[in-house]
Order: structure tokens, then sequence, then C-alpha cells
């Protein structure tokens, strides 16, 4: 029997494929106006009009500004202007600092617009400590990662222009000194590849700091369940933290192979990764596609084996990544143990599929420190593709990986300001303290004795709660905000009751209405891969954030839609009612078939078809097959 990979014509999975860049970019506008519970609906929000062509005006930050300072002048400043030139440069660093949520990378020798200082020696080490004085005011660190024409520097990369230009540069990193867990700043990582890469390895030698002995010995303590370590392949969402202080060095245990605990790490930190270890077996893509959504990671780190390349599992992993428009980077694992000319075929491979019309990422093989630093900062475009080649045994390029994501900045979109939203991701009965869930909050802010609502069940209804008490990276917290992954203690609540999927919300006060549940809701989906064609009653298992349950197509524009047809489908959940908003992405898989989408509205009107011939059609069937019964 032939495979279903092998029926799809290749011109119909060249047109998914193409279409995904651009779906997924759309996808991305839908989901950063998405509209929580409470917020103005459409008609009371301004409209918004779309000018995709201006986008890069954002990018570029040439919008209209308030007047900017000449950093030359208060960098250099003496005499009676220095006390005026340090208020002015402080109040520049700690807005800096608040745009990039609590650090940022400054250009020292060069103006916002990328014109040289003209620095000399003395020029450049006034102006550090000056820019030094200024961090200490906001309590800030500062830490200098590369610089050009500064005489006996550690990190001193080639000059510019074959050494014409002699001014002096270089970046300094500006990290804020956290005052509670609350200030660390968090970026969350999923964890991607086939079966056998060395996801579980890797993880372990950047979390403890020691080297793997080429059999595993790094990837143990990572493990969750026996079966994992007996078979040496990850089942389940593993969780796992690297921090580092704020000065950039790494935090780790002074005793080699000694793994810090969670408590540990977050109160030494001033910036933690929390990496999401996923199951790379083609057993448990649904673990993984669950974990990659409902971590909602603002990376994806891919791991690819040198002696195998982009196989199995892996190119199905780089697909959903692709589709959720999360940056991704690569990193190339056993290179210790790879023939030359294989490696080159593993690189050759990945530069191909990396340059493909689905993907149309910008490959940089990332071989030393300044490309390391150069990459991380522009890594907010997401056409970029940064490229690891690295030996767990040997540690070859391991600091370039942790060099790497010590300067990555933050990604991603969150309303503070908008009503609480929490999403169950995992549920935990604890002894002495209850029913614990964990997950992300979506929006909003929630403290400790917050009454809240938990739900909902298979009715559809939701409990009313209290929360105990909340733990960040396992250490106890008064509050947590938007953007940040929490757990919470739930009062008078069975963990039988609780189940990954569910939302947290505030409880509203009379007389405002309930949260509601959908059963139905219509979606404008792409299809990326099917081999035939799609159907009214086609039923597939469906992802929205934490939510995977089968849905049944009730609905479609059209007669059918083929690999590659955008269309407005109205979905029914098969189980259960769940919880929706406007603007939420949605990922739907059933074999080899992939469709991804937006929710456009809530609940569905069978009196106003999408497809009103096609619903007439299939009313006068059932007729004929009533009559004939």
């Amino acid at each position: 029997m032939p495979r279903i990979q092998e029926l799809q014509d290749p011109q119909d999975r060249r047109k998914g494929e193409t279409a995904l860049s651009a779906f997924a970019d759309y996808v991305e506008k839908q989901q950063s106006r998405r509209q929580p519970p409470g917020a103005p609906t459409p008609a009371q929000q301004a409209p918004l009009e779309e000018h995709d062509e201006l986008d890069i005006l954002d990018e570029l930050g040439l919008a209209d500004e308030t007047a900017s300072i000449k950093l030359k002048t208060v960098l250099l400043a003496k005499g009676a202007d220095v006390d005026d030139a340090l208020k002015q440069l402080t109040k520049y660093v700690e807005g800096r600092l608040e745009e990039g949520h609590g650090e940022m990378l400054f250009d020292l020798g060069l103006e916002d617009n990328g014109d040289t200082m003209g620095f000399n020696l003395d020029d450049w080490n006034f102006a550090y400590e000056r820019l030094v004085t200024a961090s200490n005011v906001v309590a800030a660190d500062c830490r200098i990662l590369m610089t050009r024409n500064v005489p006996d520097s550690t990190c001193a990369v080639d000059p510019l222009n074959n050494g014409k230009d002699t001014t002096c540069s270089g970046k300094v990193m500006v990290r804020r000194r956290p005052q509670t867990l609350n200030d660390v700043i968090e970026t969350r990582i999923a964890v991607v590849g086939n079966v056998d890469a060395g996801k579980s390895t890797m993880l372990g030698v950047l979390v403890k700091g020691g080297l793997d002995d080429g059999r595993g010995k790094a990837r143990v303590n990572l493990f969750r369940h026996k079966h994992e370590v007996e078979s040496g392949r990850t089942s389940s969402v593993g969780m796992e933290i690297m921090g580092f202080d704020t000065r950039g060095q790494a935090v780790a245990s002074n005793v080699p192979g000694r793994k810090l605990s969670w408590e540990e790490i977050g109160q030494r930190s001033a910036k933690v990764i929390s990496f999401t270890d996923l199951a790379g077996h083609e057993r448990y893509l649904r673990t993984t596609v669950f974990g990659l959504l409902s971590s909602e990671p603002n990376y994806c780190l891919l791991m690819v084996a040198a002696n195998n390349g982009l196989i199995g599992m892996s190119k199905e992993h780089l697909g959903i990544a692709l589709s959720l428009n999360v940056p991704v980077m690569i990193v190339v694992t056993k290179i210790d143990i790879c023939p030359p000319q294989i490696l080159e075929q593993t690189i050759t491979q990945l530069t191909k599929i990396l340059k493909s019309p689905g993907a149309r990422k910008i490959p940089i093989f990332i071989k030393n420190h300044e490309q390391c630093i150069n990459t991380a900062t522009q890594f907010v475009s997401r056409r970029i593709c940064p490229i690891f080649q690295v030996s767990n045994v040997t540690g070859e390029c391991l600091d370039l990986v942790r060099t790497f994501l010590n300067i990555l900045p933050h990604h991603g979109n969150y309303n503070a300001d908008a009503p609480f939203e929490f999403h169950v991701n995992d549920t935990f009965s604890v002894p002495f303290v209850g029913t614990v869930v964990s997950g992300v909050v979506k929006s909003g802010v929630v403290h400790a004795g917050d009454t809240v609502l938990i739900g909902p069940d298979s009715t559809g209804a939701f409990t009313t709660t209290k929360i105990r008490s909340i733990e960040r990276k396992r250490i106890g917290v008064p509050a947590s905000s938007a953007g940040q992954s929490a757990s919470f203690s739930l009062r008078a609540v069975r963990r039988r009751d609780v189940r990954k999927g569910m939302v947290v919300l505030h409880r509203p006060e009379p007389p405002l209405p309930q949260p509601k549940v959908h059963r139905e809701f219509i979606a404008e989906v792409l299809i990326l891969s099917h081999a035939t064609t799609i159907k009214v009653k086609y039923q597939a298992m469906l992802h929205v954030g934490p939510v995977s349950q089968t849905c049944a197509i009730i609905d479609i524009d059209r007669g059918f839609i083929r690999t590659g047809d955008k269309a407005t489908v109205a979905f029914r959940f098969c189980q259960r009612p769940e919880y929706l908003a406007v603007g939420d992405r949605i990922l739907f898989r059933e074999g080899r078939t992939k469709g991804l989408g937006t929710v456009k509205s809530l609940g569905y009107d069978a009196a106003k078809p999408l497809n009103p011939e096609g619903a007439r059609e299939r009313q006068e069937e059932r007729s004929r097959h009533t009559v004939v019964v």
C-alpha cells in the first residue's frame, strides 16, 4: 500500500509550502489583535487599517519620537555640564532598559543612527566609565561584549574596512539588577528535533556546565520517568532552566557535574532561560505539538545530528515552528564523530531547506564571537536563522551557544493591562499543599489570595476557587503578570477536576457576565498538506494553545479544500466545549495532514451556512435518505 506522503502530488506540496510563510505572518498579526475576555469589542475599537508596506517602519523604529539626545555629547561632557549630561544619559539608559524588559545592548562609539563618534582610546575609556556611572544610578551592571581598536581588550574583534577605521568602538550589555523574582528576565525556548539528535544531552551539558562522556551521561538528570532512563528517549514535556547574572556569566555550581536547584538559579540570576525539552519520536508527536503550543515559546531551538541530517520528525518540527511563526535557531550536534563529507552534506541540506519558499530563512553559520553577538542583536528579524555546529563531548562552540543565549533579546507581546487569563498546561497534587496548576499567564496580573474561576469542565461550567500561593521557578512570589510562566496552588479543588487546556480567569463581579465557552467556532485556515480533498464531516486533532481535542468540520465556504487552499471553515469540538477568543491561533493535524489557522468568530449559526448551496445539497441528501429508510 503506498504511503500517504507519496499520494500527494509534488506540485500540491510545493503549493502548500509556498503559501505557509505569508499566511503565518497573517496569523501572527491576528494573534496580536486577540480580544481577551472583557476587552473592547471590534465595534468599540478604532478601525485598523492594513498597510503591510509600512511595517518595515515599525521594525526599524522610524516612527516619530521625542527629541533624541546627542550621545557623544552626554558621554564626553566635562566641567559644568557633567551633572546635566549624566541626568540625560541616565534617563536614556532607563528608557532603553524599560523598552528591553530589563536589558539592552549599547553601541559605545556609535550614534543611534550608526554614525561613528570618532573616539580615541581615552575618549572610549572615559565614555565607558560615564555609562557605568549612569547604569549604577538605575541599579544596572555593564559588561563589555566586544571591542574594535581598543588595545589590551579581552574581547577584541577585527577592525572594520581592513583596518582603515581606527576609531574605538564596542558593544556593552547593560542589565538591571532584579529587586524581586518578578524582575528577572524570562525567555522560553522550545527544544525540538528528531529522535537521537542530542536534545536532552545538549540541555544537560548547558544546565550542569560539564561535558558528556559520549554515552548519554549528561542527559540522565533531565528524564522524568524510569522508562526514559532505560530507553534514553524523552517521552514527556521536560522543563529545565539556565540562569545568567547581571554581568552575563552563566549561573552554575562550583562543583563540576553538580546541578543547581531551581531555587538557587532563580535567586542568583538576572535572566533565566526556560527550556522545554520535547520528544523527538514520531510516537510522541501529539505531546510535542502540545508542548510547542502550550508553553508559548519565544524561540525554537532545532537540534540536528550532523551524521543524520534533517530527517524524520526534524522536518515536521521545523514545519510546525514555521507555522507558529516562532524564530528558529539550529544546533548541529555530534560534529566530533561525523566525517567531514557527511557534515558538508548536512550543511548543504539545511541551507537548501531554509532558503525554500516555505521557510524563507537566511541561514547564518556562527563560527566566532563577533558573528555570535551581531546575529543575536539582529535576531528580532524572524528571517534570520543562526546555525551552530557543536560537540557535547569536546565542548566545541558551546561557549558561543551560551553567549548567544545570554544576549538573546526579549521577544513576544504580552498585555499586563488586559483582564487576567492563565492557560493550564500541567496539573499536580502536592502533599500538604493540594492541587497545583502550572502554565503561562496570557494577559493581565494576578495576586496570591485572588478569587478566580477555573474551567471549563465537561459541561462548560467554571468553578470558583482562590489562589493560595504563586510560585515562579519553584520560588514563592506575591504576584505574576502577563508573559510569565507560573504555578498556582488552588483552594478546595480536586486534581481530578482540573485538566490541561483549562483556563484560570478573574471572577467577574455582577453585573458583568460570566465567561462563555463554545463548542463551535469559525476559523480562517490554510491547508499545509493533505493527500486528497477535505470535506464536511472530516475530523482531525485540533490544538489551540494548551487545548488538544478532536474536532469535526461542520461547514466550509466551498465544496472541498486541498493543499495550499485558504478557506473559512466551521469546526465543532467532539468531546466538550472549550474557552476560546477571537484571534487565537489554531493548528490541526491528522496523520500527514496539517492545517494552520486563526479563530475569526465564536459560535456557528446553522441558519447562516458558509456555503448555502452545499448546505442545501446536504439537506436534500438527508431527506432522500430519510424517505428510503
